[in-house]
């Protein structure tokens, strides 16, 4: 199909993210590596990862086999009272990856299910404590958790995507956003003490983006927060819910933020780079004491497609991967590119701030980004990113050499350029 056809029928018939139809999308050919090609021609890093997702970089060779293994076996059977191989290994894989500290998996097809599982988790707990009135989350304000009805709920009400959809949501408990990275204990403490102070006896649980708050604003804050957020819960006796679907496997530099600074999610959710952004697949962990605590300990969720054995196969390989570790030198390396590259965007008039973390940079302007006019000023210097509102990001695969970062920073240059000019 040419291209022009590809565009026609996508205008015409095709729904993208929040986005209406007939905005102007760009025909992709083939993906290889830390490089997406246009049916144009024009080669572009994926800065984005294709949306944080794609770590290893497209059709690695890895996963690749792992899937044409897999596929030629068996690409799809129902979970409900089977169960295979591909399950059983990317299991253990994901419970040995955690250190042991939980034990049960379920296992979902979206970022989105899995922390509409983990809400379940937490209220089929309540109910196992004897205390059904346990019906409301409270989670902290500019965080993101899907677009799904109860994940819409938990995300900011106000500054968020979802707010068209505040009278058709339950309501939620909202703390005021955590403070930024390098506050002092001080503000912290005093954070804490009012997080405190909205836990009441109808809380079943906190759920929270751990140190990288994603789509909700792309903000960074003090794992000492975490800390905080565990004792809390710990007093209250209600389970602490980590979204790790965005941070998980590595990307701001620790292989999943809560557990590398010590704090223990009763429930964690990881998705995106689980699969190496080869396909969509989630996962929801929780500890022996809340799947042994819920009531019914049956957990009432049941995805046509969960577990599918190929994903499985490919998540299980792309887990490995990430165990060995190679990562670390990946990220590390990433985010010292970043950091040169990106922080002197910082004078310039127009941008309210830079801030890189691990394998991820961004810009924030002082007004929103003209979507079509920036991104296409990055494409000019071969690199695809997708802005949003005030900020111009990118999340990069691991595989990027240094000279990719490079041209990921002078992409993201022409872009803020383009929007401050």
């Amino acid at each position: 199909m040419h291209a022009h056809e590809i565009a026609d029928i996508d205008a015409a018939h095709i729904w993208h993210p929040y986005a209406e139809p007939g905005q102007f999308t760009y025909p992709v050919d083939s993906a290889a590596g830390a490089r997406i090609t246009l049916h144009d021609g024009r080669v572009l890093i994926d800065a984005m990862s294709s949306w944080w997702a794609a770590i290893h970089g497209h059709s690695n060779p890895r996963l690749v086999a792992a899937a044409e293994a897999q596929i030629a076996k068996m690409s799809h059977v129902m979970f409900g009272g089977l169960t295979h191989e591909p399950a059983a290994t990317l299991t253990k894989r994901l419970l040995d990856l955690t250190g042991g500290v939980f034990s049960q998996v379920f296992f979902s097809d979206s970022g989105s299910v899995s922390v509409e599982v983990a809400m379940k988790m937490a209220l089929q707990y309540a109910i196992g404590l004897g205390h059904p009135e346990r019906t409301t989350f409270l989670t902290w304000r500019s965080g993101y958790h899907g677009d799904t009805f109860a994940t819409m709920s938990v995300c900011d009400p106000d500054g968020g995507m979802h707010s068209m959809w505040g009278d058709a949501l339950k309501p939620q408990v909202f703390a005021p956003a955590p403070p930024v990275r390098g506050a002092s204990a001080a503000d912290r403490d005093a954070y804490l003490e009012q997080f405190a102070r909205l836990i009441t006896p109808e809380i079943a649980g906190v759920i929270v983006e751990p140190v990288v708050q994603g789509a909700g604003g792309m903000r960074f804050h003090d794992p000492e927060l975490l800390s905080g957020l565990r004792t809390l819960c710990d007093a209250s006796g209600i389970p602490l819910i980590a979204d790790e679907i965005a941070t998980g496997f590595g990307r701001t530099g620790q292989l999943f933020t809560t557990l590398d600074n010590g704090v223990v999610p009763d429930i964690m959710c990881v998705g995106k780079a689980m699969t190496g952004g080869f396909m969509t697949l989630a996962a929801t962990l929780a500890t022996e004491k809340i799947a042994s605590g819920m009531q019914p300990r049956a957990l009432m969720h049941g995805p046509t497609f969960m577990a599918n054995p190929l994903a499985c196969a490919v998540a299980a390989e792309s887990v490995a991967m990430v165990a060995e570790g190679q990562w670390r030198d990946q990220v590390a390396r990433i985010e010292a590119g970043l950091e040169r590259g990106l922080r002197p965007l910082a004078d310039l008039p127009g941008v309210a701030d830079v801030r890189v973390l691990g394998a991820i940079g961004v810009v924030e302007l002082e007004h929103d980004a003209p979507m079509r006019e920036t991104t296409e000023a990055a494409m000019a210097e071969g690199v695809w990113i997708r802005p949003f509102g005030r900020l111009i990001y990118t999340m990069p695969p691991y595989i990027c050499t240094d000279e990719d970062i490079a041209q990921i920073c002078r992409g993201i240059t022409a872009a803020v350029k383009e929007a401050t000019k």
